[in-house]
């Protein structure tokens, strides 16, 4: 079997633990399946460092649990609002809020297909990784890596654009 075959066969078999797994820490469908997708493409990545010393679904779950963490610091951070006297925000910032949000639009519109797509389906359509997979008559997995690719491609072009 061709390390793809295998890895699709791991995905397959440990998927649905893994997802219940995050759903059950972050309390948040979309956020499971994002960081389950995410967890899987690190292990993808990182295969080579799995020893075999616990079983491959705690280490799957390890790796996710991480990722959630991860993301909870990011969202800490993000979510500390500069604010005025009053406790509101200042209008200043949403300004400027409003202009990433145009920037945002401007990178998702330059992304080529199937990335534009499948991004704007998961995330402003907030469909299900299978869903997209049906839609585009590929699988599960597909959609997942390719919506990854895609914030991967925004992100990268935001830390570019200063964002």
């Amino acid at each position: 079997m061709k390390d793809k075959e295998q890895f699709e066969l791991i995905y397959t078999i440990y998927f649905e633990k893994v997802y219940r797994y995050l759903l059950q820490l972050s309390k948040d469908s979309y956020l499971a399946e994002d960081l389950t997708s995410e967890t899987f493409l690190r292990a993808m990545k990182n295969i080579s460092s799995f020893r075999g010393e616990s079983k491959l679904s705690s280490w799957l779950c390890a790796i996710g649990k991480n990722l959630y963490f991860s993301h909870l610091k990011k969202e800490e951070n993000h979510l500390r609002p500069d604010t005025d006297f009053a406790g509101g925000i200042e209008p200043d910032k949403i300004l400027l809020q409003k202009e990433q949000q145009s920037e945002l639009y401007q990178m998702l519109h330059e992304l080529p297909e199937p990335y534009r797509e499948v991004f704007s389906l998961r995330f402003f359509g907030e469909l299900s990784f299978r869903e997209i997979g049906t839609l585009f008559e590929h699988s599960e997995n597909w959609a997942c890596v390719t919506y990854y690719r895609a914030r991967m491609k925004i992100q990268e072009r935001m830390k570019k654009n200063g964002l």
